[in-house]
């Protein structure tokens, strides 16, 4: 019998001017980004790891990958759908988070197109089968990242429910520390979040459904201010749902957040066509030893998922995550770097 060919885990660069990114097979996982400072000297601004090994045995954070089938968490793990019930693993009990025990950051992704022209990209492709961790029918998934100009990540993923109905939520889930990987918390970087409401959660994360005006709380990023301003008034800090609602539009994307570190000068802006964003400042981080004998710790990185809304599809007053058969999901984010 002819040997089965397996697809081995790589990492694929892509440069253009001053930026340059490494991207793996693996979870279509971001582990490397490089990116100049206000004198030219360059620093990757990602947390993860020298090889490939601890993202594939499973003790990243959630570092740099795509999660799905469905980002963020399901209450209880079971929703209905088209008079169905479905049970999914409660890997983060007693709920189920990003997918489940092997989400799309735990798969290997086949690499459908390398690109290394004027516009390097690299699209990943990945089938999700009907009934993998309690999902409802098959769905492809592809995400390419590219670099439209000289300090510009661009981020397209689409999906397309095969056979039946299902919730379809893909989110990006890098961590972030514009001063660099390994230069402690950030709590000093200022951010600014397009999004005047927020949906608040129980105690396990999960948003009661309710919408909540941002105004006058230590949620309340509308203009800019340090992460670390009013994060002791937040348990464990912060892992919220914004709804994007109050930013301009261009291109079809809207503005979603800025993220400033004073001390490099690297500002990342993130524009989105998502309707939420998850702002997680890395509250569960402990320890993780990282690139180059980094030690992470709590806050060392925060994260900027563009998202739909948290168990949306057990909220009927949230915008729906469903997708029908035959239609095709889309999710765009664009990671502006510049200096200020």
């Amino acid at each position: 019998m002819a040997e089965k060919h397996e697809t081995k885990v790589e990492v694929f660069e892509l440069s253009r001017g001053n930026i340059k990114v490494k991207v793996s097979n693996w979870g279509a996982t971001i582990t490397s980004l490089l990116v100049p400072d206000a004198h030219g000297n360059a620093a990757d601004v990602v947390l993860g790891f020298d090889t490939m090994e601890p993202y594939i045995k499973g003790v990243a954070p959630y570092f740099g990958c795509i999660v799905g089938r469905v980002a963020n968490r399901i209450k209880d793990g079971r929703f209905s759908l088209n008079g169905v019930e479905y049970t999914l693993p409660l890997n983060r009990p007693p709920n189920s988070l990003h997918g489940g025990f092997k989400g799309f950051d735990k798969v290997l992704w086949e690499v459908s197109e390398y690109n290394n022209g004027e516009i390097p990209s690299i699209t990943f492709m990945h089938h999700s089968r009907d009934g993998e961790e309690g999902y409802p029918g098959d769905v492809s998934v592809t995400a390419t990242y590219s670099l439209p100009s000289d300090m510009t990540l661009k981020l397209d993923m689409e999906a397309v429910a095969e056979s039946k109905a299902t919730p379809i939520s893909l989110a990006q889930h890098t961590y972030w520390n514009l001063a660099g990987h390994n230069s402690g918390n950030v709590l000093d970087h200022s951010i600014q979040i397009w999004g005047c409401r927020i949906t608040p959660v129980d105690a396990y994360t999960v948003p009661t459904g309710e919408i909540m005006p941002v105004k006058g709380t230590p949620f309340d990023f509308t203009t800019e201010r340090k992460i670390g301003s009013r994060i002791h008034e937040i348990p464990g800090g912060y892992d919220h749902n914004y709804v994007l609602d109050c930013g301009e539009e261009k291109f079809g994307l809207r503005r979603a957040a800025k993220l400033r570190n004073p001390s490099s000068s690297r500002v990342l802006n993130l524009w989105t066509d998502a309707p939420g964003l998850q702002f997680y400042t890395g509250n569960y981080v402990s320890g993780v030893l990282g690139k180059g004998g980094a030690v992470y710790g709590k806050h060392a990185g925060v994260c900027l998922e563009t998202q739909g809304f948290p168990n949306a599809i057990n909220q009927p007053n949230f915008p729906s995550v469903v997708v029908q058969p035959g239609e095709r999901y889309k999710h765009m984010m664009l990671f502006d770097f510049s200096l200020e």
